[in-house]
């Protein structure tokens, strides 16, 4: 028996459904993913002000000045009070999910969930209690 299909260079297009660009709006999960992800970029932000400020520092009073008055703008605290509430919600999505990044097992005996989150919760409020008494001591 004889094969009547040749070879081809090229692969046959396989059919693909077309998906219209705004799929991931018919369900609430995609949402909160999509809006987890894009999280990140208040991450990032945060991280890139913490360098500037750290330099304008490093630059002397005048520049550290100059720097506070910059942040003290309005426009600048309403995007600085929304970059903390993303990084926020990074922060605990990301405890939340991370007992299922991260499987813990000491013997046979698979650390529980609860233990993993609630271990990263209690480190941020142990580093976070740090900084605020540093401060109020400070």
């Amino acid at each position: 028996m004889e094969s009547k299909t040749g070879y081809t260079l090229h692969h046959p297009k396989w059919h693909r459904d077309a998906k219209p660009i705004f799929w991931w709006v018919k369900r609430w999960v995609y949402i909160g993913f999509i809006f987890r992800e894009l999280t990140s970029v208040a991450v990032a932000y945060s991280a890139i002000l913490m360098i500037i400020l750290y330099r304008s520092v490093q630059s002397g009073p005048e520049a550290y000045a100059q720097m506070l008055e910059c942040l003290s703008h309005p426009v600048m605290l309403v995007i600085n009070v929304l970059a903390l509430g993303a990084v926020l919600y990074h922060s605990i999505t990301w405890f939340n999910l991370s007992p299922k990044a991260m499987v813990v097992r000491l013997g046979d005996w698979r650390v529980p969930d609860l233990m993993i989150a609630g271990g990263n919760y209690a480190g941020w409020f142990l580093i976070s209690a740090v900084i605020a008494a540093a401060y109020i001591l400070g």
